[in-house]
């Protein structure tokens, strides 16, 4: 089998077809005969304003190739138009020829809506991390006993109630006044932790101390000890009527917390 491009006589400049046979002998039958164009050069391309379908070649063209030689190349769907959006175009921009020149009020706007966007962001931001700050904050029932308040009519003179604030005892004493007297006339220099009577009250009468030992964290034992105001019996440290280390391991006075009074009420917190 093989076939071969035969031209007619007459008319080989316009017609060519191909042939096929057949090793048996048959007669061969002519497949496809297709008109020749004369070869089709577009024109140059020039800078108008031309729109692209204007310029692009129709029908049929016949474009030459040194190893293939004559094809046939087919222009398809050159009805086409080119995308223009000059309808959807503010006037300002509507001539494409022209630079861009935006006017005051789209820039005005722009403006507004990047600064509406950026103050949003910025208080949602706050507002966020307000409220992540206030889950690490104290809960409801230890804000409740954040301070606490003392009845002092309820105290006698010379006797020590203890009460319990923000999770520890908290020790208030009615003095007598021989016991302000003797905590008074101790040589401060010669306490381990010197501190004078008068910088640890606020009245002569009322001591405040938080009721936890300096040395290890007991409980100390009001009304007792070598000088009459607290002992602590785990380790054997002995405070006097104003809560200062006197005797034994512990390193520092018990500590007095921030407390006003108001009549004969004690607000301590």
């Amino acid at each position: 089998m093989f076939s071969a491009r035969v031209y007619s006589v007459g008319f080989s400049r316009y017609l060519s077809g191909t042939t096929t046979h057949l090793a048996h002998g048959l007669r061969g039958s002519v497949a496809v005969i297709l008109p020749e164009a004369e070869k089709l050069v577009p024109p140059p391309v020039q800078k108008t304003n031309q729109s692209l379908g204007s310029i692009i070649p129709t029908g049929n063209v016949v474009a030459t190739n040194k190893l293939l030689g004559k094809s046939q190349v087919r222009f398809s769907h050159t009805d086409v138009k080119i995308p223009d959006f000059g309808d959807y175009r503010r006037e300002t921009t509507r001539d494409t020829s022209l630079a861009n020149q935006s006017d005051m009020s789209r820039r005005a706007f722009t403006y507004m809506v990047v600064a509406g966007m950026g103050i949003t962001g910025v208080h949602v931001g706050k507002n966020m991390l307000v409220d992540f700050l206030s889950t690490m904050s104290a809960s409801a029932d230890v804000l409740a006993l954040a301070k606490i308040e003392v009845d002092l009519d309820s105290i006698p003179e010379g006797k020590n109630m203890v009460f319990k604030w923000r999770g520890k005892p908290l020790f208030v004493r009615h003095r007598t006044n021989e016991e302000i007297d003797d905590v008074r006339s101790v040589d401060v220099q010669s306490l381990r932790d010197p501190q004078d009577d008068m910088e640890r009250v606020k009245s002569d009468k009322w001591l405040v101390l938080i009721g936890v030992c300096t040395h290890l964290g007991c409980v100390p034992i009001s009304n007792a000890g070598e000088f009459g105001g607290y002992y602590c019996p785990c380790h054997g440290s002995h405070y006097d009527a104003s809560g200062r280390i006197r005797k034994g391991p512990a390193p520092l006075n018990l500590e007095v917390p921030e407390h006003s009074f108001d009549g004969n009420l004690l607000i301590v917190g």
